[in-house]
């Protein structure tokens, strides 16, 4: 049978992308790999650190300026989006099985004129995805979020009822249909200390958090909540759940980082293409020094593989 092929965007070619798109190349995978990639640059880098053995199969995807490692250019950053054009164009067309994309830098993005505020926005743009769910998973975890990259101050305003039931559908919807987990039991933590307190330190929980919940339990969903964040991460809060979901960035992503930092990946649910995603960034410092791990990549793709090979 003939294997099913991912393709690997490999992100801001100044980064570690290109570096540890190159221990693809001797990886034991169940699919074929195809790096999105200019090839002289895989060459180049590939040189740098004396990379032994052939290159990943590669889909070359030209360069807009020389690149130096560590070093930003503006003018890459068409080339950056064109790697993602592709890979989605490939997914929709039947070539690619799923994405899993290398780190990108959001802010010379910008930089060059572009409005961009990351992978999952821009994905879900290209799909015409209205809504989509960021799910970081690693060290035994799945931690989904009912909001991402906002201020605090917003964070509040930003979980409504009609928001929050939203993302509980998408996030019990894919732990079913990625994943194969008939019935997923998810833990829903509180926004306040103490999930509140009774009202005493917030009233979210009574007036958003807590209804959403109860409605969608009557409707079959396994759901569990509004906990106080504080504990809900711990081994007996833990047992027996399939996911849980944090009401901010750091309110989740700081427990799973600590527990994987290296093996963690990035899943964005509701997509009708998968993707999964290394749960780092460009490491700017480190590339071309030999110095990048590549196991947060290795762990996104042997995730995709496992969702690809799921009847």
């Amino acid at each position: 049978m003939r294997r099913p092929v991912l393709a690997v965007t490999s992100g801001e070619p100044a980064g570690i992308g290109p570096d540890i798109c190159l221990a693809l190349a001797r990886a034991d995978l169940p699919v074929r790999v195809v790096v999105l990639a200019d090839r002289d640059l895989m060459r180049e880098r590939a040189a740098l650190l004396a990379h032994p053995g052939p290159l990943p199969e590669i889909e070359h995807v030209p360069l807009r300026a020389p690149c130096v490692p560590g070093r930003l250019d503006p003018a890459n950053s068409r080339y950056v989006l064109e790697m993602l054009d592709r890979a989605v164009a490939g997914c929709q067309s039947g070539i690619y099985g799923g994405i899993v994309t290398a780190p990108l830098h959001k802010g010379v993005i910008n930089d060059a004129g572009i409005p961009f505020t990351g992978h999952t926005e821009y994905l879900a743009a290209k799909t015409g995805t209205e809504r989509v769910v960021m799910m970081l998973a690693g060290a035994g975890l799945r931690v989904a979020l009912a909001t991402t990259h906002l201020p605090l101050a917003r964070v509040p305003g930003a979980i409504t009822r009609r928001d929050l039931e939203a993302t509980l559908r998408i996030l019990d919807a894919d732990l079913r249909r990625r994943f194969g987990i008939p019935r997923p039991r998810i833990l829903v933590a509180g926004l306040n200390p103490h999930a509140g307190e009774g009202g005493h330190m917030g009233r979210e929980e009574i007036d958003v958090i807590g209804p959403v919940v109860e409605a969608l339990r009557a409707e079959g969903m396994d759901l569990a909540g509004p906990l106080p964040a504080d504990t809900l991460f711990t081994a007996g809060v833990l047992a027996g759940s399939d996911a849980q979901l944090a009401m901010y960035h750091d309110q989740g992503l700081a427990v799973l980082k600590y527990a994987a930092f290296d093996e963690g990946i990035n899943i964005t649910l509701g997509l009708p293409i998968l993707r999964t995603s290394v749960d780092h960034g460009t490491a700017l410092d480190l590339a071309g020094t030999g110095r990048a791990s590549p196991a947060s990549l290795l762990a996104a793709l042997r995730t995709a593989a496992e969702i690809v090979a799921r009847p």
